[in-house]
C-alpha cells in the first residue's frame, strides 16, 4: 500500500454493504419463519389438547395459546413479511421475480390471517366463553384449528416458491 492511499478496509463498499443487507435480511427472515412455524405448532398443539376438564384448566392453556401468539407468532410473523420485503428491495433479481411477489402477497396474507385469527383476543375470550356450550366450542375450536393448518399450508408454499423459484412472469415476445 502507498502512503497516500486509503487502506482498503476503510473504503466505502456499497457492494459488500449491500451484500451484508441482503444477507442479514435473509438470515432474520428464515430465523423469524422458523420461530412462526413452531409457535404455529404450539398452538394446533394447545388447540387439540387443551382440557376440558375445567373450565379453569381449559382456560388456563388457552392463556397458553395467546401467550404464544402474542409473544411468539405475531411478532415472528410482522419480522418475516418486513425482512422478506426488505430482501426483496434489496435485490433487484426480484424486483422481476413473479414468484417473489407471489410470496410477498402470501406473506401479507398469512399475516392478516394470524392477526385476526389467532392474534385477536376477542376471538381467545369467545372460545374460553363458549366453554359451557360443547357444540359451540367444538366449532371453535375447529375452526381456530382450520386456520392454523391454513397457515401452516401457506407458508409451505412460501418455502416452495422461495426453493423452486419458477418462472411466473408472463413471456415478452
Amino acid at each position: 500500500m502507498k502512503n497516500d492511499q486509503t487502506p482498503a478496509h476503510t473504503q466505502a463498499d456499497p457492494v459488500g454493504r449491500r451484500r451484508g443487507f441482503r444477507l442479514g435480511a435473509k438470515t432474520l427472515h428464515d430465523v423469524a419463519s422458523i420461530t412462526f412455524g413452531g409457535a404455529l405448532a404450539a398452538c394446533l398443539v394447545i388447540n387439540q389438547v387443551a382440557s376440558r376438564e375445567s373450565v379453569a384448566e381449559f382456560a388456563a392453556a388457552r392463556q397458553t395459546l395467546a401467550v404464544i401468539a402474542q409473544y411468539l407468532l405475531v411478532p415472528s410473523m410482522g419480522v418475516v413479511v418486513l425482512s422478506g420485503l426488505l430482501a426483496l428491495a434489496a435485490t433487484r433479481a426480484y424486483m422481476n421475480a413473479g414468484w417473489a411477489w407471489l410470496k410477498a402477497l402470501l406473506g401479507l396474507a398469512v399475516f392478516e390471517a394470524t392477526l385476526v385469527v389467532v392474534g385477536s383476543k376477542e376471538k381467545q375470550a369467545a372460545i374460553v366463553s363458549a366453554f359451557a356450550d360443547p357444540d359451540l366450542l367444538d366449532s371453535l375450536l375447529r375452526s381456530e384449528r382450520n386456520t392454523l393448518w391454513l397457515l401452516v399450508v401457506l407458508c409451505i408454499i412460501n418455502v416452495v416458491l422461495a426453493v423452486w423459484r419458477p418462472r411466473l412472469s408472463p413471456k415478452v415476445r
